[in-house]
């Protein structure tokens, strides 16, 4: 909760109610942490959104693709649930957790390609770095004729 990489980005442009909503939905609904590959949702505060949704990649470690899938399919679920009508995912567990990033882009690019949402119309991906990007790009651009995701450099 509010620590480094993109989820540390996010507490800190958010504001320090983030880090409270974050600690009460510990409190009151996972007092273990939020399981890997589930997913909650907060209000934004000063984040130019209505929600922030939070899930937990796996680790890097023994087959970590359906919790990877899980994280993405139960964030598509509840933005959809919230009436959302897009998402911007990072490269979810390529950071400490170390999940390659080719194995998070495959992952995404199976789930976004799949899901079929109710409201959410449009998918960002915001990556770190032109390494990060490019393998995205690939991935994504491969099957132009299916993809309906944004690619954001940062």
């Amino acid at each position: 909760m509010g620590g480094g990489g993109v989820d540390g980005a996010i507490h800190e442009e958010a504001g320090p109610e983030l880090l409270d909503a974050c600690k009460e939905i510990r409190r009151t609904k996972y007092p273990d942490g939020l399981p890997v590959g589930e997913a909650v949702a907060t209000p934004a505060f000063d984040l130019p959104a209505r929600i922030v949704i939070h899930t937990v990649a796996p680790k890097k470690g023994k087959d970590p693709l359906e919790k990877l899938r899980d994280c993405y399919l139960n964030a598509l679920r509840l933005a959809d649930r919230y009436r959302c009508e897009s998402i911007a995912f990072p490269a979810l567990g390529t950071g400490a957790y170390g999940i390659p990033i080719d194995y998070s882009a495959q992952t995404a690019k199976d789930i976004l390609t799949t899901y079929k949402p109710f409201c959410v119309r449009k998918v960002f991906l915001v990556l770190l770095g032109d390494e990060h990007y490019r393998i995205y790009k690939t991935f994504f651009h491969e099957d132009k004729e299916n993809t309906t995701e944004t690619t954001t450099k940062t």
